[in-house]
């Protein structure tokens, strides 16, 4: 199926035609715009269904094609769409002005018949590449409509059925049968007129993300309610969604659109809705600052910068039509607005132009690599050299990676047991020993991989004539201006260079020795040019020669070169010698044994050795930081330098455990940091403890008892030191030896009948408390007390418990000194054997691991101190069940009725029989039933008995531990006589009825609030409690209770809107009754308000 859209947007500015052609399996859809009244082209997007965009990789399987016509201002646009049945979508935008048209595409089968009319036959030369009759039917409708500028489609739809043939065969439509389906469909309903609206919703809406919408709607009643849902779901006025109410026009504004506001929206007005659909278009993402060309050298990182419209933008890298992809060799960085493309080391591979894509730009940039370029530092000098001599060309670039090949005359040099060549970091040597007259020639040295070449030419003299040389003695003139600090000395800082050039005349050419103190460092002679090493360790030191200089050298200057050296040149005319002290600098060492050696509340003292070496140069002063343990952030504590090896470290946080570090300062720099300190933490003594007190005194000690200080401090208590002494001496000896824990302590070893002072320390990580003081001496010596036992109150009367429970009974006294305590059971001294006693200075104890009858008695407590005496009785009562009653008697039987006797136990389980329980069995079924409980006399009267049965009878005696195990049995029976009545059993079902109703209630607004109303029925109602005729559900602001028929709805806080009438409805199988009331909230209005009150009753 295919529709024929012709759209009116932007106010007449633009005209859609849609065209259709089909080749195939596809179909093409061509789009004319019709922008003559707008500044720029406008954008058209197709798209599948609601969100597919067929311009993103969803719809790489299809074809588009845009042109536009500058002069006209016509763009047209043709989508190829591969036969894909859907909806379909296409938008026009320009600015803030928005249109779109949708279309159907259905795939028909090309096994459908097409009609009793088919003349398809007689038109496949013609149109031989349609593959459906029903595509051939709309191409040759769509070609004659054409063609003649007429709409068949209109003139079908006003035409009557009887017509349809004559039109068709009028116009050549052959397929007769697809003609009336389409024409079915294209059939337009009437759509049914609304009572509640005016003006219904607009079919859909279009709006760019972030700007503000307004949905509108008119209703046919002004007072009328509205709903707006979003999804199905009831839209609540916020911030975002505002609500507008003029007239009868309602409005839904919805403030800065999301994405997540692109739904469906429908307004419900009673039974009635009107839907819509919201679409929000996201602003295509435009690129602020375009790439810029990069130029570059080999092994040098490259950064393409980009800057776009939106934070959350992606971009896409691409490079020469290649997307980039996040690995190795291409990173990708975003930060806001920023994108960049990373390239870590360039190559010339990398060499290209790049590309970023966003949904509405793109930009480009170049990327040039270039070789990097080697630099020449030393060159090749010609030498002239004669005979035995030997050869040395030596050249320096600037990358000591770089290998190379040396050429004599155009050929490589191959080494040799004369001819040799080294490389030692950005030095490349050839050194040709006892050189010939074929050495002579042009010589080169070629770095690989570049084209590049260095040259030097080497001639050789021949000497043909004799002569005596002239002899002349050696001498050394050393310059003591350069480096010199003072005479003949050399100051060089630690890892620095040492090149010390010395000039030498002698005829002929002397021999030089370098020696520090006796070891020959290098040794040189000038008509040999050799340097001979010592050890392959000392590498970095050699002699570099040249006319009438000896230059001596050191790489990376240690603190082993450092001494006094001795330079010695000899020839056959003479020798001469000269010193030269080197003296090495460096940073000191890191400051040694750094600890803390006292600790405040907020600060610690840290305390260092000065550093070993001080690195040649006198040490400034010191830099100090700190950090807590297990944080890796030091943090400094001063800027200046600090000259002291003792330092305060201050604002510290108590309790927290810290960590010091130092580092020394010289004239050539800082040390390494020393090694950290061990953890200390600043901590403050407690104060001294409070309410010091003597609790006890005997001959010998006297016992103490004090609180905890009131400051304690993040290093809490270790303990506590008591330290004593003579009232009026000064000497205070201390009374434990390790710190206790408890708040008590007693002192012994004292002096009876002095006057004694205490003192009580508490004692931490951080060291001693204040004391705290006795304020008044204690004369030690022991008080006599009367004894007094104090009976607990659950021993002053009867103590009861059953056989085989645990007693234990505590009994507190006083008396000074340790009283004599006694036990006595029922007059006789108590036997050890049947009870445990255990006595204390304070208390005795009675303990019975399992009660027994005999047990059962009085007990006397005496407590004695001299001729002073205290007693208590208690009396203990241990009780088991009782037995069964005896002689268990069927006295008389009358009508339905029999009388028992029976006799008390015999064992009443040493305690009072509280009752008797009585059951009875019937001699057919033999199961019993109890008929009475808690029967207090030894007869009863059972009722109810069947008549024709005959029953026996038991009974159970009861006391405070229970039923007794067994139960007497009646020895005779009671026999039931039949006398000809019979008693009908009663129907009580009946259906419910209300017997309390509900009763009308005023109440005030926020206080909670409750009706009630009972109810009787058989079988049990289903109650349903209804508001203004609503069913209240599971609402918590309602709690329903049903307590034996009384029936309670609980309103929770009402509020204005709980008033109206409330039901209450009880239903059973044989009917269903209900009661009403009606219930009113009243509420007070604030300020200028009178009170109002609001009653909802249902009509």
């Amino acid at each position: 199926m295919q529709k024929f859209v012709k759209i009116d947007a932007f106010q007449k500015a633009l005209f859609i035609h849609v065209i259709l052609f089909v080749t195939g399996k596809n179909v093409t859809f061509v789009t004319k715009v019709d922008s003559s009244q707008m500044l720029r082209k406008p954008t058209m997007k197709w798209l599948k269904g609601k969100w597919m965009d067929l311009g993103s990789k969803a719809g790489k399987h299809l074809q588009f094609k845009e042109t536009y016509d500058r002069n006209t201002k016509v763009c047209e646009e043709q989508c190829v769409v591969d036969g894909d049945a859907g909806g379909y979508r296409c938008e026009v935008t320009s600015k803030d002005k928005c249109d779109s048209c949708t279309f159907d595409i259905s795939v028909e089968d090309a096994g459908e018949d097409a009609g009793e009319l088919d003349f398809s036959g007689l038109l496949k030369k013609r149109f031989g590449r349609c593959s459906t009759p029903s595509m051939f039917f709309l191409l040759t409708l769509f070609t004659l409509c054409a063609a003649e500028d007429v709409d068949v489609w209109e003139i079908l739809k006003n035409a009557k059925p009887c017509d349809f043939e004559k039109i068709a065969f009028e116009y050549g439509i052959t397929d007769l049968r697809g003609m009336l389906k389409r024409l079915k469909k294209m059939k337009k309903v009437e759509p049914k007129k609304s009572d509640a609206f005016l003006k219904k919703l607009d079919p859909a809406y279009s709006m760019e993300k972030g700007k503000k919408i307004q949905l509108s709607v008119e209703l046919a009643d002004p007072n009328a309610q509205v709903k707006w849902l979003r999804n199905g779901q009831e839209i609540k006025p916020s911030a975002k969604y505002i609500f507008e109410s003029v007239g009868g026009i309602r409005k839904l504004t919805i403030n800065k659109c999301t994405l997540a506001d692109d739904a469906e929206y429908e307004c419900v007005v009673g039974e009635e809705k009107s839907f819509t659909e919201v679409f929000v278009q996201e602003p295509p993402v435009t690129i602020t600052k375009m790439l810029d060309d990069v130029h570059v050298v080999v092994g040098e990182k490259v950064e393409f910068e980009v800057e776009v419209s939106d934070e959350g933008a992606n971009v896409k890298w691409m490079k020469d039509g290649v997307e980039l992809s996040r690995d190795g060799k291409y990173r990708f960085k975003k930060d806001g607005t920023k994108h960049w493309l990373i390239i870590n080391e360039a190559t010339t591979e990398d060499i290209g132009t790049y590309y970023v894509y966003t949904s509405g730009g793109e930009s480009k940039g170049e990327l040039d690599v270039e070789e990097k370029e080697l630099e020449v530092l030393q060159s090749i000098a010609d030498l002239t050299l004669k005979a035995a001599e030997q050869a040395v060309f030596k050249c320096e670039v600037s990358d000591e990676k770089v290998t190379g090949k040396w050429f004599k005359d155009g050929v490589e040099v191959i080494p040799s047991d004369r001819i040799k060549m080294t490389h030692i970091g950005r030095t490349h040597k050839l050194v040709i020993d006892d050189v010939k007259p074929e050495d002579a020639g042009d010589y080169s040295f070629v770095p690989d991989g570049y084209a590049l070449s260095i040259s030097a030419k080497l001639n050789f003299l021949e000497i043909k004539i004799d002569y005596v040389p002239r002899q002349e003695p050696p001498k050394i003139h050393l310059d003591t201006t350069g480096s010199f600090v003072n005479k003949n000395t050399i100051i060089v800082v630690a890892g620095n260079k040492l090149r010390f050039d010395v000039n030498i005349t002698g005829e002929p050419p002397p021999t030089v020795c370098w020696k520090k103190g006796d070891t020959v460092r290098a040794y040189q002679h000038k008509t040999s040019m050799e340097i001979h090493e010592i050890s392959e360790a000392e590498g970095r030191v050699r002699v570099e020669t040249r006319k009438n200089l000896s230059c001596f050298v050191i790489e990376g200057a240690e603190r082993a070169d450092e001494g006094l050296y001795h330079i010695t040149v000899t020839n056959p005319a003479g020798e001469d010698k000269a010193d030269v002290m080197v003296k090495i600098v460096d940073v000191p060492d890191p400051p040694e044994n750094v600890k803390c050696t006292g600790v405040g509340e907020d600060s610690a003292s840290v305390q260092w050795d000065p550093p070993k070496f001080d690195g040649g140069v006198p040490v400034k002063g010191y830099l100090m930081e700190r950090k807590k343990k297990g944080s890796s952030r030091w943090t400094k504590l001063n800027f200046d330098i600090y000259e002291s090896t003792t330092y305060e470290a201050k604002k510290m946080i108590e309790g927290v455990l810290y960590e010091m570090r130092v580092f020394a300062l010289n004239g050539i720099g800082m040390s390494q940091p020393s090694a950290s300190s061990n953890p200390f933490m600043p901590i403050a003594p407690t104060s001294e403890p409070t309410r010091l007190t003597v609790d006890d005194i005997t001959d010998g000690t006297c016992a103490l008892k004090w609180l905890p200080p009131e400051r304690i401090g993040a290093g809490g208590i270790d303990g506590y030191i008591i330290e004593y002494c003579v009232e009026g001496a000064s000497e205070w000896v201390q009374a434990n030896e390790t710190p206790i824990e408890k708040n008590s302590y007693r002192v012994r070893g004292l002096p009876v009948g002095e006057k004694m002072l205490f003192r009580v320390t508490a004692v931490n990580i951080a060291g001693r408390s204040p004391p705290a003081v006795m304020a008044q001496a204690v004369t030690i010596r022991e008080i006599v007390e009367r004894p007094k036992i104090r009976l607990p109150r659950q021993l002053r009367t009867k103590y009861i418990k059953r056989v085989g429970e645990k007693v234990n009974l505590v009994i507190p006294f006083q008396g000074k000194p340790r009283p004599v305590v006694t036990w006595h059971k029922d007059g006789a001294p108590l036997d050890t054997g049947l009870v445990n006693i255990r006595t204390s200075d304070v208390d005795t104890i009675l303990f019975i691991r399992q009660a027994a009858r005999e047990h059962s008695g009085q007990y006397t407590l005496s407590v004695q101190i001299e001729n002073m005496e205290d007693k208590v009785n208690l009396e203990i009562q241990i009780v088991d069940k009782p037995g069964p009653p005896i002689a268990v008697t069927v006295t008389d039987v009358w009508g339905f009725n029999a009388a028992l006797e029976w006799k008390p136990p015999k064992d009443n389980g040493n305690c009072e029989i509280t009752g008797y329980t009585i059951q009875k069995a019937d001699l057919k079924t033999k199961e019993w039933f109890t008929v009475l409980e808690h029967n207090r006399r030894p007869s009863c009267t059972v009722s109810d008995l069947v008549m024709g049965n005959e029953y026996t009878f038991r009974v159970s005696s009861e006391n405070i531990c229970g039923m007794s195990d067994d139960a007497g049995i009646s020895k005779n029976t009671a026999e039931i006589a039949k006398t000809g009545t019979y008693i009908l059993e009663k129907d009580m079902c009946s259906s419910p009825k209300f017997i309390t109703p509900l009763v009308d209630r005023s109440v005030i607004a926020g206080y909670s609030a409750a009706i009630s109303c009972a109810v009787r029925g058989l079988p049990k109602p289903k109650i349903i409690w209804m508001k203004n005729k609503m069913i209240i559900g599971e609402d918590p602001k309602y709690l329903m209770q049903n307590n034996q028929g009384v029936l309670t709805l609980n309103i929770r806080k009402p509020s204005l809107f709980d008033g109206g009438k409330y039901t209450c409805k009880a239903i059973n199988d044989l009917g269903e009754d209900e009661v009403e009331c009606k219930l009113e909230v009243r509420g007070m209005a604030k300020n200028l308000h009178q009170l109002q009150c609001v009653s909802l009753t249902m009509t």
